[in-house]
């Protein structure tokens, strides 16, 4: 079935018209919220066999409604309801800037790798970094890793007023981000080992950024990101979590980054450590000593 007009629009107009939430059009069809929330976000379209059973469960409520009136323009599905058709939305102002901004090789591979890994990285994380400005202290940032309109993952991250907005991709074994920190307006950029399974529960990997020093010094240093929570699925209750984690306490402590953790994150490093057998030449994020670990569909942790 072909959809002129996007199947988003379309979603969003049944729901409204029916009164109903995407948590409860969910439950009722048997599926995952986050499910719905691609379908409501363009992510992705309903598969045969959820495109039939959600048509029945609106037959159910909206007497002689078809699976042909999906094929109507939103104008045509408004008079089967009796309502006004909504103006049709322009790009998703939530997610910044459309994807034609981003102009990089490989971003069909790219969003090909994403449609059948997203839900791997898609949640709430929270990271644990080095401060390069206050050597020895340990510092937090939280925010949401979700899948945008444009097939992207959408990637925010932030704590103590700054923020930082910007893509998620996933590539082979390996997980690339740009972000932009919307105040100095400047990239930050970031290489995690990826998982295998089926949920990302921990990552680790290496940020390339200028220093938040008066010289703006390039930096490259180790993070590791934790998985503290999973989408519902409702993208206002989503962005209202998000907003709510960006307000915590960005300071590490004893619990929230152990000692083992500090060591993996602040290394010995240079001709020295390499030649007596303490650390390496280079500052590397190796799978031999990775921290990225994750679910597999029966809920195995594994690294």
């Amino acid at each position: 079935m072909h959809f002129a007009t996007p199947f988003s629009e379309k979603l969003d107009l049944v729901l409204k018209a029916l009164s109903m939430s995407r948590g409860r059009l969910a439950a009722d069809l048997g599926v995952d919220k986050s499910l719905v929330g691609r379908w409501a976000s363009g992510a992705v379209t309903p598969s045969a066999h959820n495109l039939e059973n959600l048509t029945r469960l609106v037959a159910r409520r909206r007497a002689g409604f078809t699976m042909l009136d999906w094929d109507r323009d939103l104008e045509g599905l408004a008079q089967v309801f009796g309502v006004e058709p909504a103006a049709p939305r322009g790009p998703d102002k939530a997610d910044g800037a459309t994807v034609e901004g981003l102009p990089l090789p490989g971003l069909d591979m790219v969003r090909m790798v994403t449609e059948r890994r997203g839900a791997t990285y898609e949640g709430f994380w929270r990271s644990t970094r080095p401060s390069i400005a206050m050597p020895g202290e340990i510092f937090h940032d939280y925010g949401m890793i979700r899948r945008g309109a444009d097939g992207l993952l959408r990637f925010k991250m932030g704590g103590s007023g700054l923020l930082f907005d910007g893509w998620l991709m996933p590539v082979e074994g390996q997980v690339f981000a740009i972000l932009f920190d919307t105040v100095g307006q400047t990239p930050v950029f970031l290489v995690f080992n990826g998982v295998s399974l089926h949920k990302a529960v921990q990552l680790d990997g290496l940020i390339l950024a200028a220093a938040l020093n008066a010289a703006r010094t390039p930096s490259a240093y180790p993070v590791v990101l934790e998985r503290v929570g999973d989408l519902t699925g409702d993208h206002e209750t989503d962005d209202e979590h998000c907003a709510e984690l960006l307000k915590l306490d960005t300071a590490a402590t004893e619990e929230t980054a152990p000692e083992a953790m500090r060591k993996h994150l602040i290394r010995d490093i240079g001709p020295a450590a390499a030649a007596a057998g303490t650390g390496e030449l280079f500052l590397l994020s190796t799978w031999a000593t990775s921290l990225s670990k994750g679910l597999s569909s029966g809920g195995h942790l594994q690294g």
